[in-house]
């Protein structure tokens, strides 16, 4: 009886910025916006042999009572400059930038992620989201935001028509032949012309086919909007689970979907943020994620936090002190503007009794509930437990790899890949060299071959 092959872990490093996972109170920190910092992260990710390098998007600096504060990401510099300016000083490293459907252009996100994939050699990679609220839409337009059926309407026709202008040239036009004097096969080579409720375009799409024919793309939502999206089109999905049972569960839903679409059970990566905390020791390792998880929570930061649910200024309060005995006001005007995890929350009423019950048993106080109730760390342990952690749940289909993301930036990944990522090899599981050129190389993904009339595809969720 044969045994089941091993599967080939996916690993890719996620460049966090500055929020309140982000320790950058450390004396190892460093910045979050010069370049020196993207290059450093980016090297270390492309010596340990990682598919891709992640980055997110805010195109508004979150608030709470009108001011910035210690929950958000601070001065993310443009993305596409960044990813631009990165394909220059790395080779074989996937390039992955989050850009929002909602307030773009198709044309000009197409000729920008084209134009990615041509300098990197074929390394671009699409995270699409959408955008959900009228604080962000503030910096765009005026009324602020889409209802939310025109923001999910648009995104879909956003992408089915990127697609079109992707698939605009096919890749024979060029033909450069210096003793004939013809350089273009096809005259009529990028022509395009959309009719829809959201973009009314015609015209001529001016990059030529990349070589990765379209960018990957990514999804990361969870709603069941969301896991249809992945099935249906994405080619990854960056989900949130990193636990055996929720994974599995995850990863059997969305692969589960795959064939009603006529897809295959490899087209599609299911790959999970995850942090991790390092030792030498397991029991060292838990003592540093103790510590790190006390220094990511603040006391400023927990009433901060507890202020979501509240929906109240609880400045007053004092953080190692009891939770606030007044109920928390419910309302669609929310204290935090811009912060996706006020949704989580849907309801702060039975979210507050079910924190006070745990107080109570545990005796806890504002900022060890808070401690308590967000994420503890993916991984805490030695090398070894790590390596082993992360091989069992992708061999047991709780995830196909994972996108790690360092409570430490730039400097944060580099035992990971200097401790962590050796382990892995010898095991079989994890590659030793890069085997091929390009982010689809790397994922195990074909080029898409360019589509006659490209079809709708279903709306992607932030």
């Amino acid at each position: 009886m044969s045994s089941k092959p091993l599967k080939q872990i996916h690993l890719a490093a996620h460049f966090p910025g500055v929020n309140n996972t982000t320790v950058w109170s450390d004396p190892a920190a460093g910045s979050h916006i010069d370049f020196d910092s993207f290059i450093h992260f980016a090297r270390t990710a492309e010596r340990a042999k990682f598919d891709f390098l992640f980055l997110a998007e805010g195109l508004r600096l979150r608030e709470q009572g009108g001011e910035i504060y210690d929950l958000d990401v601070v001065g993310r510099p443009d993305t596409f400059t960044v990813l631009a300016a990165l394909a220059a000083v790395t080779d074989r490293l996937g390039l992955t930038g989050t850009i929002n459907s909602t307030f773009n252009e198709p044309y000009e996100v197409a000729r920008q992620f084209a134009t990615l994939d041509h300098l990197s050699e074929g390394r671009a990679a699409w995270n699409v989201v959408t955008s959900w609220d009228a604080f962000t839409g503030e910096n765009f337009r005026r009324g602020g935001f889409l209802p939310r059926e025109d923001r999910y309407s648009r995104a879909q026709e956003f992408l089915a028509t990127a697609t079109e202008l992707f698939d605009s040239w096919d890749g024979s036009e060029i033909a450069a032949d210096a003793g004939s004097g013809t350089f273009l096969r096809n005259a009529r080579a990028g022509v395009f012309a959309h009719r829809g409720r959201h973009f009314d375009i015609e015209g001529r799409f001016n990059v030529p086919r990349s070589p990765q024919g379209r960018p990957v793309i990514f999804q990361a939502g969870d709603s069941e909007e969301g896991r249809e999206f992945a099935a249906a089109g994405a080619d990854a999905i960056f989900g949130r689970y990193g636990t055996l049972d929720a994974g599995r569960e995850f990863y059997a839903d969305v692969k589960g979907r795959l064939a009603r679409h006529g897809r295959t059970h490899d087209q599609l990566k299911i790959l999970p943020a995850a942090t991790f905390v390092l030792g030498d020791t397991d029991a060292e390792a838990r003592e540093i994620a103790h510590e790190v998880r006390r220094l990511q929570v603040s006391g400023q930061t927990a009433i901060k936090f507890l202020e979501h649910v509240w929906n109240r200024d609880l400045s007053a309060y004092d953080p190692d002190g009891p939770l606030p005995e007044t109920d928390p006001l419910v309302g669609e005007n929310t204290i935090a503007l811009g912060r996706a995890s006020v949704r989580q929350f849907r309801d702060p009423l039975a979210t507050a009794r079910q924190w006070r019950e745990l107080a109570r048993a545990k005796n806890l106080s504002i900022r060890e509930l808070v401690i308590a109730t967000t994420a503890d760390q993916t991984f805490v342990g030695s090398a070894a437990t790590i390596a082993g952690s992360i091989d069992a749940l992708v061999q047991a289909d709780a995830a196909d790899g994972f996108i790690l993301v360092p409570h430490i930036t730039p400097g944060g990944l580099d035992a990971f890949a200097d401790s962590v990522v050796p382990l892995l090899q010898e095991r079989g599981v994890f590659r030793t060299e890069y085997e091929g050129t390009t982010l689809r190389d790397h994922l195990g993904l074909a080029v898409p071959a360019p589509a006659s009339t490209p079809a709708p595809a279903p709306a992607p969720v932030s």
